[in-house]
């Protein structure tokens, strides 16, 4: 990767989800040009998360937490997939000891 790419993307900065949530109020309020320069961002970046806001029909917020209990329930299921593959080996194996132990 070259230098340039490395800096561009140690220069992208991370803003939290109560400030992205504040930001679309202020441009609802003001306009997205007024609030872009008031926070010292630009337009499209506020673009952006109206648009992300409007997808899931929720604050940034919402958002987040949907997609760590969907994490959650996706491990949650593997989880119960591997115990379930586990008591069929089981039973399976008690099964075939018990016709052993009647032949």
């Amino acid at each position: 990767m070259s230098e340039t790419v490395k800096q561009k993307r140690a220069a992208y900065k991370k803003y939290s989800v109560e400030f992205k949530d504040q930001a679309l109020v202020r441009a609802k309020q003001s306009g997205v040009s007024q609030a872009a320069r008031d926070l010292g961002i630009s337009e499209s970046l506020i673009y952006t998360w109206r648009a992300k806001s409007k997808q899931g029909n929720g604050t940034l917020e919402q958002q987040k937490l949907q997609h760590a209990e969907l994490a959650q329930l996706k491990r949650d299921n593997q989880r119960l997939a591997r115990e379930n593959e586990f008591l069929k080996k089981a039973a399976a194996y008690f099964a075939e000891e018990s016709k052993r132990g009647t032949e």
